[in-house]
């Protein structure tokens, strides 16, 4: 069998001491993630997790580090996620914009109110990444850069063999 994870991004944004959230609806429970979704044909990481946080929150984000990179098997169906959780600041929130189909809403919760809620992440992957947020993680936006073919040939070694 072929192993294929679905690769998804998220965002990580604090405001405050709060931090912001979704309340989405899957298969008919309501859970809590961060602003998360799949990458799209064509479209670089960075792009992706600008584009899932403003279609699921109405929030403008501006991506600063990755945060980690996570690989999950959700034990219910066996599927395979590599989620790429990327920080960042917020703006130009639009309370007009209707959110993605499934997103009850876009609340901004403290630590502690998230941790109370444990039961009600969509997956532990929410928890995970939020704590090596808070523990300082943090590497280059470029770490994840997306190369075309004529940029990857004018890059350097990385290493020399």
């Amino acid at each position: 069998m072929r192993f294929n994870p679905e690769v998804t991004v998220a965002a990580i944004v604090e405001r405050d001491g709060r931090f912001l959230v979704v309340e989405e609806r899957i298969e008919g429970r309501l859970v809590i993630n961060q602003p998360a979704g799949h990458l799209e044909d064509a479209e670089t990481l960075v792009e992706a997790v600008v584009r899932e946080t403003r279609e699921e929150t109405a929030w403008r984000l501006t991506p600063e580090a990755l945060v980690g990179t996570y690989l999950w098997r959700n034990p219910d169906n066996g599927r395979s996620f590599l989620r790429f959780a990327f920080c960042g600041s917020v703006d130009a929130h639009d309370p007009d914009q209707a959110l993605d189909a499934g997103i009850v809403r876009a609340p901004w919760f403290s630590h502690e109110q998230l941790l109370a809620q444990r039961t009600r992440m969509r997956s532990p992957l929410v928890l995970r990444c939020l704590d090596d947020y808070l523990l300082g993680r943090r590497q280059p936006l470029d770490s994840v850069a997306c190369l075309g073919l004529d940029g990857a040939l004018a890059v350097g070694r990385v290493v020399n063999l």
